[in-house]
């Protein structure tokens, strides 16, 4: 996605790809109480101003908040080179929980990713990073790592 994106435009992709476990868009109105959750007021009106391109100097916190929400570092709404970089991580996670879902439909897999869903972004991240850490692990057994 080569070329400077806005901070609406950057906001409404991390919207459009960051969906709730019913697979549709989070609300600002959902996003601004579980921000508030966490220690930070951000009105679900501030969020569509921000979306819509009507605010684009927001606090850094709440640039760290709404970054803390989506699960991507809070450059990513200042280094277009960050942005461009997540988004293709974001791409190709997107492709994995496709395929995930495919292999695992009926299985314990399915669940481990219905239980993962229900997590907080940070403990979906220690999640993954397990996972990870046991896949490779499981790799290197069979031979193919």
């Amino acid at each position: 996605m080569a070329g400077e994106r806005s901070l609406a435009d950057k906001l409404n992709h991390l919207f459009a790809v960051h969906t709730a476990r019913s697979g549709q868009e989070y609300s600002n109105e959902q996003v601004a109480a579980a921000i508030a959750d966490t220690g930070v007021t951000i009105s679900q009106s501030y969020i569509w101003q921000l979306r819509k391109g009507k605010k684009d100097n927001p606090t850094f916190k709440h640039l760290q908040a709404l970054a803390g929400f989506f699960g991507v570092p809070v450059s990513y709404f200042f280094d277009d080179e960050v942005t461009d970089r997540v988004d293709e991580q974001l791409k190709s996670l997107q492709q994995e929980q496709t395929r995930l879902t495919e292999l695992a439909a009926g299985s314990d897999a399915q669940l481990m990713a219905m239980r993962a869903g229900e997590l907080s972004p940070d403990r979906r991240r220690l999640v993954m990073e397990l996972l990870d850490v046991v896949y490779r692990q499981e790799q290197a057994e069979r031979g193919e790592g």
